[in-house]
């Protein structure tokens, strides 16, 4: 095996573990919240959870600006700027997190309008907001954290801190919730209480493994110049694709919506294989992040050429690998969703256009990485606004005359203009 391929595994694999364990919190989340004697419990760790993941997903910035200026920081070896990056971004990650419990109310309160649910699961809901919202520094520090350890090619302690993080999530609300005999207050401090600890071993293993650039610490240069100018004006690009992707897919779940409750389940399943895919493709966008911006760092443009190849190399494997998946496994997948007869027999009609996902979506979720690695962020802001503004106009043209086909011929468009538009702009990259 090609030794760049190894490096790409290295830090892929580890990577796609750390993101399975997401989905598998959210499940045993639900089955406890599903045994507390009423659906509003679960309603209210539906809504709750979508709430965080939105305003988690909004910061998200911390996390893949950080990789990228990491990354070549560390390919130019200039280790006083490899820990004043990480410095500036728990920085900012303490900052936001002030800013989001002084504003908690509002917030919440502005969030539930929208999502008008029932008074029950509003009620439930305030509850778990109230309390989750005091995990933001931690869970705000760990993006930074991450991104960091990213950048540095390390994705194994991203790995255990994950693990670790979810075990201890797990463990805890099934403690506070059977053991001290709460409820839904006892799945939230679950949550803090794990977000606290996945913050102290991530610290811990930074001791461990980092404390020897203690000596790259210099505080008049964290915030020197128009260093903290020049984080926010990247993370700005970065801020704003994330808006448009939230934008996308909220309009995507509430367009199913209207359309009936039996195109919602569909849409909601159909959209889970998406969901797993993105999880193995994310490794190699963590991949790309680390080693295209340390190349770029080192200014060594054979090795970031090559990389790229080796890249999409194993982005195509893994695509070819998904579309025979879902075309062999589709049916039976569904069922392990649903034993609704109606609602299987309806996905079928629409399961062709997830065959579609995985060579539709490779290239921009490579690209993601790529461009992240390189901080190349204004070109990420280009081509995801480009697939915003063709998903929208395909849904108001398509969505008439086919209906749910037409908003799942939308979605695949989106995905194909952000990898033809980043291929288009791959030139800029490197500059």
């Amino acid at each position: 095996m090609n030794i760049r391929d190894k490096q790409i595994l290295h830090i892929a694999l580890p990577s796609i573990v750390s993101n399975i364990t997401v989905p598998l919190l959210g499940l045993i989340d639900v089955a406890i919240t599903g045994h507390l004697g009423s659906a509003a419990y679960i309603g209210a760790i539906a809504v709750g959870g979508m709430l965080f993941n939105i305003i988690y997903w909004m910061f998200a910035f911390l996390r893949m600006g950080t990789s990228g200026m990491t990354a070549q920081a560390f390919g130019a070896r200039n280790l006083t700027e490899v820990v004043n990056v990480l410095l500036r971004a728990l920085s900012v990650a303490l900052l936001i997190s002030a800013v989001m419990l002084c504003l908690q109310v509002p917030v919440r309160e502005l969030s539930l309008s929208i999502i008008m649910p029932s008074e029950e699961v509003a009620a439930h809901t305030r509850t778990y907001f109230n309390i989750c919202i005091w995990g933001a520094p931690a869970a705000l520090s760990l993006f930074a954290l991450t991104g960091w350890y990213v950048g540095m090619q390390n994705s194994k302690i991203p790995m255990v801190v994950a693990i670790t993080q979810n075990v201890a999530n797990i463990l805890a609300s099934l403690l506070l919730v059977y053991g001290c005999g709460m409820k839904i207050e006892g799945v939230a401090w679950g949550t803090v209480i794990a977000q606290y600890i996945g913050l102290a071993v991530a610290l811990l293993l930074f001791v461990r493994n980092y404390l020897r650039l203690r000596k790259y610490m210099f505080a008049q240069s964290v915030f020197k110049g128009n260093a903290l100018l020049q984080f926010f004006s990247l993370n700005k690009d970065i801020f704003l694709r994330t808006c448009c992707l939230i934008l996308v897919h909220f309009f995507f779940i509430s367009a199913g919506a209207k359309q009936g409750d039996t195109e919602l389940a569909v849409n909601t399943m159909l959209m889970q294989l998406f969901t797993l895919y993105s999880y193995i493709m994310d490794g190699f966008a963590f991949a790309g992040e680390a080693m295209v911006g340390k190349a770029i760092g080192a200014q060594m443009r054979t090795i970031y050429e090559e990389t790229i190849r080796r890249l999409f190399r194993w982005g195509w494997g893994v695509a070819a690998l998904f579309t025979a998946a879902y075309l062999l496994l589709g049916k039976p997948f569904l069922s392990l969703l649903t034993d609704d007869a109606t609602v299987i027999e309806a996905a079928l009609i629409y399961q062709p256009w997830t065959l579609l996902f995985p060579l539709c979506g490779m290239a921009a979720f490579i690209w993601d990485g790529i461009y992240i690695g390189a901080t190349a962020t204004k070109g990420m802001l280009i081509s995801m606004a480009s697939g915003m503004v063709v998903f929208f106009l395909l849904y108001l043209t398509l969505v008439p005359l086919w209906g749910n086909h037409g908003l799942w011929v939308a979605f695949v468009a989106y995905l194909t203009t952000r990898g033809v538009s980043q291929t288009l702009m791959r030139r800029q990259v490197w500059k």
